[in-house]
C-alpha cells in the first residue's frame, strides 16, 4: 500500500474521538509536566510527554489499519526532517565555544557597549538584526551571530534577557520574512504557486505595520534599572584583563555573514567560521587557550593550543576571571550545550511524523475546513491551522507546505488570490515557530539565546502582532488581493 493510499485509508477509518486522542493526551502531559517541573520541564518531562503521546498516535494508527511498521516509517521521516536543523544547531554550540575562546563574542560585547545606548537598546536590537536578516535571508543565523553578540551586551547592560531576545527574533524574523533568500519565504511562494516577489510585495502589507509597532514598544520600554557608566567601564576592564580584545576579532563574524549572503550553505559555513574562531583564539589568545586546556602536564605547546580549542568546540568556554558576572555571561557554548535542545526536537519530530503518516494530522486539517462562511474567518482559519500544525508537527516546514497545498482552492473558491494565503502562511506558520519550545525553531532560539522560549515569547511582538493583523484585516477586508486570472495558476 502506498503512503498516500495508507493515509487515505487512515481518514476513512478516523473519528474526531480517535485523532483527538493522542493530541489531548500530549496537552494533559504538558500541563502536568510545566506544573510539575516548571521552566525545567523541557529538560526532559516535556520530551517524555512526546513520546508516550506519540506511542498513543501509533496506536490510533493500528486502530485504523496502520500497522506498526507503517507508523514507525512515519516517525523516522519526521525525525529526519530535522536532521538538517539539528547539525546547525550542534554547530552553532561549537561556534559559540570557540567565538568566546578567541575573543570575538568578548570583543562584540566590549565594542557594542560603547556604541550602543541602553535607553534604545531593546529597538536598535531588533533593528539591526532585521537589517541583516534581509540581507542574508537566515533568522537562524542572524541569532547564532549577532544574537550571541547582542544578548551578552544586554547582560553588560544589567537589561532584560526576555526582552532582548524577543527583540532580536522580532527583527531576525522580519528581515527572514522580507529576504528573497529565505527558505521559508520561497516554500510559502512554492506551496501555494505564487511569484516569489508579488510574495514579498503582499506581505509588505502585514509585516511593515507590526514591525513598526513592534519597534515603537520596544522604544517605550524602559532601561531605568540598567548598568551605570562606572559598572560598564569595570566590565570593559575585565574583558580586557581576561582577553587581548581589538576590531580585529570581530572578523569571524564578518565571515560568517558573507558566506551565508553568497548562499554558502549554512552548516559548513557555521563550521567554518567556528574553525576561524579557533584558529584566531590560537594566534590571539594563546593563553587563554591554555588556561582551558587544564591539565596539560607532559604535553607539547602545541597540543596545550589543540586540546584547549578541542574543549571549546564541544564543551564550550569556562571563564574563571574572578568576575562572577563576567563569568555568568561568559561560560556557555559547545556542542555538548545543545544535546538538550536536540533529544527535544527529536522527540516532537516523531510525534508529528507518526500523526502524519497515520492520518491523524491531515484529517483534523481537513476538519477545520468546515464551517468556512466568510474571508475573515477563512484567514483565522488559516491562521489557527498554522499554528495547530507547528505545535503538532513542531516543524515550520510543514506548517507552511501542508496548509499551503490544502487551502490554495479554498481561497479560489472565495474569490481571493493566493497571494491571501502565501502572505497568511508566513504571517502565521512562519512567525509562530519561535513561540513553541518543542519546534525546531523555538528550540533553537532558546537554546542559541539561553533564554526559555516562554521568557522571551511574551516579548516576540512582531511574532505576536502579524497574526493578529492578518486576521484583522481578513474581517475588515484590508489588502485582500481578488482572484483575477493571471493569478490562478495551474495546480
Amino acid at each position: 500500500m502506498s503512503e498516500t493510499s495508507t493515509s487515505q485509508h487512515a481518514n476513512a477509518n478516523l473519528t474526531p474521538a480517535l485523532a483527538l486522542t493522542p493530541i489531548l493526551l500530549l496537552i494533559a502531559m504538558l500541563a502536568c509536566s510545566v506544573y510539575l517541573f516548571g521552566a525545567d520541564s523541557s529538560y526532559g518531562a516535556n520530551q517524555i510527554a512526546l513520546v508516550l503521546a506519540t506511542c498513543a498516535a501509533a496506536l490510533v494508527g493500528h486502530a485504523t489499519g496502520i500497522d506498526w511498521r507503517r507508523a514507525q516509517e512515519g516517525i523516522i521521516n519526521g525525525i529526519g526532517v530535522g536532521l538538517g536543523p539539528t547539525l546547525i544547531l550542534l554547530s552553532v554550540g561549537m561556534l559559540i565555544g570557540t567565538w568566546i575562546l578567541s575573543g570575538t563574542v568578548p570583543a562584540m560585547i566590549y565594542y557594542g557597549v560603547q556604541i550602543l545606548n541602553p535607553s534604545i537598546f531593546y529597538a536598535a536590537s531588533a533593528l539591526i538584526c532585521a537589517i541583516v536578516a534581509i540581507s542574508i535571508g537566515s533568522s537562524w543565523t542572524v541569532a547564532g551571530t549577532l544574537g550571541i553578540g547582542l544578548m551578552g551586551i544586554a547582560g553588560s547592560f544589567d537589561l532584560s534577557p526576555g526582552i532582548t531576545a524577543g527583540a532580536i527574533i522580532s527583527g531576525a524574523y522580519f528581515g527572514d520574512k522580507l529576504s528573497p533568500m529565505s527558505d521559508t519565504t520561497n516554500l510559502a511562494a512554492a506551496s501555494t504557486g505564487v511569484e516569489l516577489f508579488d510574495h514579498i510585495r503582499h506581505m509588505l502589507w502585514t509585516t511593515v505595520p507590526s514591525f513598526v509597532i513592534a519597534l515603537a514598544v520596544f522604544a517605550m520600554i524602559g532601561s531605568s534599572d540598567a548598568a551605570t557608566p562606572e559598572e560598564i567601564a569595570a566590565l570593559q576592564a575585565s574583558l580586557e584583563g581576561e582577553f587581548s580584545i581589538g576590531p580585529h576579532l570581530l572578523l569571524p563574524l564578518l565571515v560568517m555573514l558573507t558566506l551565508v549572503y553568497k548562499r554558502f550553505p549554512a552548516y559548513p559555513a557555521i563550521v567554518l567560521s567556528a574553525l576561524l574562531g579557533a584558529l584566531f583564539a590560537v594566534v590571539f589568545q594563546p593563553g587563554v587557550v591554555a588556561k582551558l586546556a587544564g591539565d596539560t602536564e607532559g604535553l607539547s605547546a602545541v597540543f596545550v593550543q589543540i586540546k584547549g580549542v578541542w574543549i571549546s568546540l564541544f564543551s564550550g568556554y569556562v571563564s574563571d576571571s574572578g568576575n562572577e558576572f563576567l563569568d555568568a555571561l561568559l561560560s556557555k557554548g559547545g556542542m555538548s550545550s545543545m544535546l538538550n535542545t536536540v533529544w527535544l526536537i527529536i522527540c516532537a519530530l516523531g510525534f508529528g511524523g507518526v500523526l502524519e503518516r497515520t492520518g491523524i494530522l491531515n484529517y483534523l486539517l481537513s476538519q477545520a475546513l468546515k464551517g468556512i462562511r466568510s474571508t475573515g474567518s477563512l484567514i483565522t482559519t488559516t491562521v489557527a491551522t498554522c499554528i495547530s500544525a507547528n505545535i503538532l508537527a513542531a516543524d515550520q516546514f510543514i506548517a507552511v507546505a501542508l496548509p499551503g497545498r490544502m487551502y490554495k482552492d479554498e481561497y479560489e473558491k472565495h474569490g481571493l488570490s493566493r497571494l491571501n494565503l502565501s502572505r497568511t502562511l508566513e504571517d502565521s506558520a512562519t512567525l509562530t515557530s519561535a513561540l513553541i519550545p518543542w519546534n525546531t525553531c523555538g528550540a533553537y532560539m532558546s537554546a542559541t539565546l539561553g533564554v526559555a522560549t516562554f521568557s522571551y515569547a511574551p516579548y516576540a511582538f512582531f511574532n505576536l502582532l502579524c497574526p493578529v493583523i492578518a486576521i484583522i484585516y481578513g474581517f475588515m477586508h484590508i489588502a485582500q488581493k481578488p482572484l483575477e486570472t493571471e493569478d490562478a495558476p495551474a495546480s
